[in-house]
C-alpha cells in the first residue's frame, strides 16, 4: 500500500489525539509505516483540533495535502465542514452528530448551521457520508468520554481502514488505562455495530 490518509477534526476535549494514537499504534502493530501529526489551537478551551494519520510505504511527510484524505473523521459537525478542504469525491466522511458551538460563534452571535445544511455541503465534495450518534453510543457504553472510541469502532466497521479490527483492539488495550478499558472496548463494539448493521445501504 502506497499511502492511506486520515484527517481527524473536532474540538478540544473530544479525545482526538488518543484516537489518532490508537490508529497509529494499530498500524505499527501490523508492521506498516505510519506518521501522526497534531495541529491544535486552544484545545483545553474547546478550540479546534486537527490530527493527521498517514499510513503506507510512500508516506514521508506527516501532514495530509488538501484533497488527499481517504477518510475525514469528524468529531464535531462544524469542524468537519471546516476541514472539507482535505476531502474529494473519493473521501469517506464519518461524522459525529454532536454539536459543540465554538466560542467565536457565540461571541459574534452567529447562528450555528443546521445538520441538514452541513450534510448538504459535505455532499458537494463526496457522497460517502456516514453520520454517527457517538455521544449516545458512549453513554450506552457507560462513559461519555468514550465517544472517540465509538467513532473508531464505527470507522472500523466500514471496512475502509488498512488495519484489522484486532489490531485496533490491541492498541486500545495498550493505550487505555486498565480501569477504563472495559468501557472503551464496549464503546468500540457499539460503534462497530451501529455502522455494521447499516453497511449494505450506506451510499
Amino acid at each position: 500500500m502506497d499511502e492511506f490518509n486520515i484527517v481527524l477534526a473536532g474540538v478540544g476535549g473530544q479525545g482526538i489525539l488518543l484516537a489518532s494514537e490508537i490508529l497509529g499504534t494499530a498500524a505499527v502493530k501490523e508492521g506498516l509505516n505510519v506518521r501522526v501529526s497534531e495541529i491544535h489551537g486552544m484545545a483545553q478551551r474547546g478550540g479546534a483540533v486537527v490530527s493527521n494519520v498517514r499510513i503506507g510505504d510512500k508516506v514521508l511527510a506527516p501532514t495530509v495535502l488538501e484533497g488527499k484524505a481517504d477518510v475525514l473523521l469528524g468529531f464535531e459537525p462544524l469542524e468537519t465542514l471546516r476541514n472539507l478542504k482535505f476531502a474529494s469525491e473519493k473521501t469517506l466522511v464519518l461524522m459525529n452528530d454532536e454539536t459543540v458551538p465554538p466560542t467565536e460563534l457565540m461571541r459574534t452571535m452567529k447562528k450555528y448551521p443546521g445538520l441538514n445544511e452541513i450534510t448538504e455541503k459535505i455532499h458537494r465534495f463526496t457522497r460517502k457520508l456516514i453520520v454517527v450518534k457517538a455521544a449516545d453510543l458512549a453513554l450506552k457504553a457507560g462513559n461519555i468520554l468514550t465517544r472517540n472510541v465509538a467513532l473508531i469502532g464505527a470507522l472500523a466497521a466500514t471496512g475502509n481502514l488498512p488495519v484489522k479490527v484486532e489490531s485496533l483492539e490491541e492498541a486500545l488495550r495498550e493505550l487505555v488505562p486498565a480501569k477504563y478499558l472495559e468501557v472503551n472496548l464496549k464503546a468500540f463494539k457499539l460503534g462497530f455495530e451501529a455502522v455494521g448493521e447499516n453497511k449494505s445501504s450506506r451510499f
